[in-house]
């Protein structure tokens, strides 16, 4: 077992990880995960924390995505509007910005040289 990863059925695949390390790892980049899933369309703050959930190393809470939409919209990334909802009051949902989507081809673009770098690093052996 990896230190920082609870497995939750007894097999090799990460359930919900509380640690610190995968924390860290959560917050670098989880902004980026909220305007990738704003670029399918718009998205109100329990559905992006469901769909979040769905992928356990992104799994988080209304503590943390309703500060990060809220840092997201004063930086100009998102933009919100408010619809009607048929079981309660109005929702507030978030959509990209031409801002959001440029910040997102650009870690988008990033990512790949970046967790490449962090594998070779990882790797026991010789670093030149």
């Amino acid at each position: 077992m990896v230190p920082g990863i609870a497995s939750t059925d007894g097999g090799d695949e990460p359930g919900p990880v509380d640690g610190p390390i995968a924390t860290q790892l959560r917050k670098g980049v989880l902004e980026y995960c909220v305007l990738a899933l704003l670029r399918d369309g718009p998205r109100y703050g329990v559905e992006l924390l469901q769909e979040l959930g769905r992928h356990p190393m992104l799994a988080t809470s209304q503590g943390t995505i309703y500060p990060l939409l809220s840092r997201l919209r004063r930086a100009g990334l998102a933009d919100t509007f408010l619809r009607d909802s048929a079981s309660g009051p109005s929702r507030r949902y978030y959509t990209l910005t031409e801002a959001g989507e440029s910040a997102l081809a650009e870690f988008t673009a990033l990512w790949p040289a970046f967790r490449a770098t962090i594998d070779h690093v990882l790797a026991p052996g010789e670093h030149p």
